[in-house]
């Protein structure tokens, strides 16, 4: 599109009514009869309209060459931009019909709707307008070249003429617009040496507003250009709505008309590429909801802010930093926008014709991309000429939107929303590993660092370094940090399809197998094993995986991906420290086979390395190194797997839920096995089949990087790193599967990229096979087998809740029936320790302190008749609640536990909670303690100085400050490795 057509970024009223085009501009008219224009008789009678805005320096040439046409224009409208240069002098003195002023900013559509409304009534069909601005000098024939084409076609409503630069008039500036399938407009010639190679076509799907000979009656009939696109795709959206009217669009060759540039330039000079690529986002989500049925415009209307975010994701990871904030202004702009409607009644009112009128003349997807394809070519060949090398191995990548991504994020969206459907409405979850998070943002953040921890018996040492995961969760929701979790739940499997899809993007160049990758990855057992038992940090590690890969794949060319790939390291390790190992070993990969740029690289483990620090020196100094490898959150048993069980991506041992699920249906639990082997068949097969096919030098990596993954949970299944109760609480092994799955899914995808017409059938067998595997485990939550549930957020009763906000020191004694084998027992300090008060420290204790075996001796005595002093140790301990959490009815140890309170006589029972049978004991009360917090000591003060500083620095060098890195090969040997995983291997 042209310079000379646009003005500002936003309407500034309604083209299409002369009554409210007077309103929204200020109008100084000058009647001026014309001496150098005569209207003709036997001649349709033209309208030229020129619209000028500071442009006085290209304004002169324009207006001399107007006058120097071999047919000249009946009659001349100058409309002036409130300049601030002499435009309104040159226009008076132009032999202008009318002078008109309009208000600064008002759009290049508008202003024309404005001159035409001063225009003598119409006389005849045959009227016709000719739109010029300041810097659309023509050639001298270029009027006549337009109608001598028009004159002879009655069916053309809008002519265009061929675009020339006005630097360099050998170059054409534009000629003719297209759209894409998905709506996106297409150039079809943009910045090439005119040598009448395009001389032969005719019509086109829309052309410049620069230079366009236009029907009068079609411009009346159609209202004008949409006040909704003040500049970019104005032009574009006239035209096809003239298609749509029953009306041919067509390109005049001949007739040649000068350009300064895109019509976002227009009395401008220049334009940011954030404000570009805004408008022009902007302008395509506009016609999108104009041009769409009325069935799909809702749809479209909710994806818009939702396709928003993850798109300025994209560009974020790609390195796009000018596009993010026009995504998302964009977006939220076109969702509010009040003209939808008024375009979208203006089109059905103007439109004669169908959709499939205007079908042939789209562009093809192919064609788009390979557009594109050569748009990248050329812009690393322009920025560095030795970039031809890499790109002789260049092929066009997966669209997000084109190739299926952006519906598989959405479906698996809506599975996941289904599936933990039961959370809607829900304030927090609780059970399994999960409890609520901490009421307040300060509370989350007080609890990083070195400080007391609350929990158990209590200890003064290092957080978790997940702790500092949830401080940032929780901020997210301020306003109810426990909510994150929920958020959590509902958007895991969605965001985790959309890290595998960018990361299988960037390993594959096979269009469709990043779906295939999110679709395999979202519905991983590991995942759905972790959301069914609560383990946060095996969610959070199993999410952040593939944009760690993406990351690190792209450390090595630049900063900002190393420090995000140090952000994400540090993440998935806290969250999944039993991983820690094998991500050490794929960093040393990183390291040898990219020697030259180590510089860049070397630093990803430091964010861990800091973040881990003070817990790595307490467990060491406690001789409980193993302890590093324990799972963050509420203690939690894990079930033992065998190794067989564990290469189907079982981690609990129980088949994934299929034998269950198929005894409910009256099937034998026996065929579980051979279903399961069944289902994970394809995935693992062809994973296997990688090597031996194309590209097999990065399934071997892949491969390498599964079997990482498999020694992990093997491994893990072995290391005891405490008890709950009287069972052993050893490292849950669905971390380590999270790894295996992953080097699993690579290899499959490259494999399936290799099969050639098989892929569509392989690749459908694979996705539905992990869909189907995935059943018992997504409904977990309907049969009752999840360990999960809803919460309000109290971790105790609310009668001690509402003591605790007076004495946050009160002690509530909770005490859970183990069946036969005995009672365990713990004390919680007021509102009860919340998940990120929780700590490994106190859970992988290789021996009971003094308090734990106080506890356990008043317990027991509190289970049975006993002429133990339990008062005096209850008031001691400040206790002022005993809790006993619901139990089968059939336990007999929980039934006891119950007779024995009821028949204690300093006890008064409260009854039933949401959260088991309260008693009250009436103890004095106790000053409450005060312990230091992570700044209440000079080391937990310079340690958090030191955690701000490192993570700090790491945030500022991951943000993108620029454009994507220049794809450089040196063409000269070095003794750098060919990547492991990242090029495509072609042969």
């Amino acid at each position: 599109m042209s310079a000379s057509v646009f003005g500002a970024d936003s309407p500034r009223g309604n083209a299409a009514s002369c009554a409210s085009t007077r309103n929204l501009v200020s109008v100084q008219s000058t009647a001026v009869q014309s001496t150098a224009v005569q209207p003709r008789s036997v001649q349709p009678r033209i309208i030229a309209v020129v619209v000028a805005r500071s442009g006085a320096d290209r304004l002169q040439r324009t207006l001399a060459a107007i006058a120097a046409q071999t047919r000249a224009p009946d009659i001349l409208i100058a409309v002036d931009g409130s300049s601030k240069d002499g435009s309104e002098a040159l226009l008076s003195t132009a032999g202008a019909t009318h002078v008109l002023t309009v208000r600064d900013g008002t759009s290049f559509g508008s202003s024309v709707a404005h001159a035409v409304s001063f225009a003598p009534p119409v006389e005849s069909d045959g009227e016709w307008l000719w739109l010029l601005g300041h810097d659309n000098a023509p050639d001298p024939d270029a009027l006549s070249r337009l109608l001598g084409a028009v004159e002879i076609a009655p069916s053309v409503g809008i002519a265009g003429p061929k675009l020339m630069s006005t630097e360099n008039p050998a170059v054409i500036s534009e000629f003719g617009q297209t759209i894409s399938r998905f709506g996106a407009t297409v150039s079809l010639v943009d910045d090439e040496l005119d040598q009448a190679q395009h001389d032969t076509r005719d019509d086109v799907l829309g052309v410049s507003a620069a230079g366009m000979l236009v029907r009068r009656s079609l411009w009346s009939a159609l209202g004008g250009f949409d006040p909704g696109l003040p500049s970019i795709d104005a032009s574009l959206d006239f035209s096809i709505r003239a298609r749509l009217a029953g009306y041919r669009v067509i390109l005049v060759p001949a007739a040649r008309v000068a350009s300064d540039g895109g019509p976002e330039l227009f009395g401008r000079g220049q334009s940011s590429a954030a404000r570009t690529f805004r408008i022009a986002r902007a302008a395509q989500l506009h016609r999108r909801l104009v041009y769409s049925p009325a069935w799909a415009v809702v749809l479209h209307w909710l994806s818009l802010v939702p396709l928003g975010v993850v798109r300025a994701l994209g560009d974020l990871v790609g390195k796009r930093p000018s596009a993010i904030g026009g995504e998302l202004g964009a977006a939220f702009s076109t969702a509010f926008s009040a003209g939808i409607g008024v375009a979208r009644r203006n089109l059905k009112r103007s439109r004669t014709v169908g959709w499939s009128a205007i079908a042939p003349l789209r562009m093809p997807t192919s064609e788009v991309r390979e557009r594109r394809a050569q748009a990248r070519e050329a812009a690393l060949l322009e920025s560095d000429p030795s970039n031809a090398r890499a790109l002789a191995r260049t092929e066009p990548r997966a669209g997000f939107v084109s190739n299926g991504g952006f519906w598989v994020v959405v479906l698996v969206g809506i599975v996941g929303v289904l599936a933990y459907g039961t959370f809607l409405g829900a304030t927090a979850i609780s059970g399994g590993a999960l409890r609520p998070l901490s009421a307040s943002v300060p509370a989350l953040w007080g609890n990083i660092g070195i400080g007391w921890r609350e929990v158990g018996s209590g200890v003064f040492g290092a957080a978790d370094p997940f702790a500092a995961v949830l401080a940032v969760l929780g901020s997210l929701t301020f306003w109810a940090p426990s909510f994150s979790v929920v958020l959590v739940y509902f958007l895991a499997m969605p965001l985790s399809a959309l890290g595998a899809w960018f990361a299988a993007r960037r390993i594959t160049r096979s269009l469709w197998m990043p779906a295939l990758a999110g679709i395999v990855w979202a519905f991983a057992p590991p995942l759905l094993a972790a959301l069914a038992s609560g383990r946060l940090g095996a969610i959070v590690a199993h999410i952040l995986l593939p944009w760690l890969v993406l990351a690190s794949l792209g450390a090595a060319r630049s900063w900002a991906s190393g420090a995000a790939a140090a952000l994400l390291f540090a993440a998935v390790a806290a969250g999944a420290p039993s991983i820690v190992p094998a991500l050490l070993v794929l960093f040393v990969v990183l390291l040898v086979t990219h020697p030259t740029r180590i510089h860049r690289t070397i630093g990803i483990p430091i964010p861990a390395i800091v973040l881990f620090g003070p817990l790595v020196v307490q467990q060491m100094l406690a001789g409980n190194p193993l302890g590093l490898l324990a799972d963050p959150g509420v203690p939690l048993a894990s079930g033992s797997a065998s190794g067989w069980q564990l290469a189907l991506g079982d981690a609990t041992g129980t088949l994934l839920g299929w034998p269950a699920a198929l005894s409910s249906l009256g099937i034998p639990g026996g065929v579980a096995p051979v279903l399961v082997i069944g289902l994970c068949a394809p995935l693992v097969i062809l994973a296997l089949l990688a090597l031996f096919l194309p590209g097999a030098r990065r399934a071997i990596f892949a491969l390498f990087v599964a079997f990482l993954g498999y020694a992990t949970a093997v491994l893990a299944g072995l290391v005891q790193v405490g008890a709950v109760g009287s069972e052993p609480m050893t490292v849950w092994a669905g971390s380590g599967l999270s790894v295996f799955w992953m080097g699993l899914t690579a290899a499959a995808i490259l494999a399936i990229g290799s099969l050639g017409r098989a892929v569509v059938p392989v690749s459908t067998l694979a996705g539905l096979a992990a869909v189907a595997l995935a059943i018992p485990l997504l409904g977990a939550m309907f049969v009752g087998t999840a360990l999960i549930h809803p919460s309000n957020g109290r971790i105790l009763p609310a009668l001690v809740s509402a003591q605790a906000a007076s004495s946050p020191s009160v002690g509530t004694l909770v005490v859970s029936s183990l069946g036969e084998t005995g009672v365990a027992v713990r004390l919680e300090r007021g509102l009860g320790a919340s998940l990120d008060d929780q700590s490994t420290l106190v859970s992988t204790k290789r021996a009971p302190d003094a308090l734990d075996r106080r506890l356990a001796v008043l317990a027991g005595n509190l289970s049975a008749r006993s002429g133990f002093d339990y008062s005096g140790e209850l008031t001691s301990l400040g206790v002022s609640f005993i809790l006993v959490p619901g139990a089968p009815d059939d336990d007999e140890t929980h039934r006891s536990l119950v007779d024995a309170l009821d028949g204690n006589e300093s006890l008064t029972p409260v009854g039933t909670t949401t959260t088991g049978l309260l008693w009250r004991f009436e103890a004095s009360t106790t000053p409450p303690s005060v312990h230091p917090t992570n700044t209440g000591t000079s080391l937990g003060s310079w340690y958090l100085v030191a955690l701000g500083i490192v993570f700090g620095v790491t945030v500022l060098l991951a943000i993108p400050i620029g454009g994507r890195p220049r794809a450089h090969r040196n063409p000269a040997p070095t003794d750098e490795r060919a990547e492991t995983f990242d090029e495509e291997e072609h042969g």
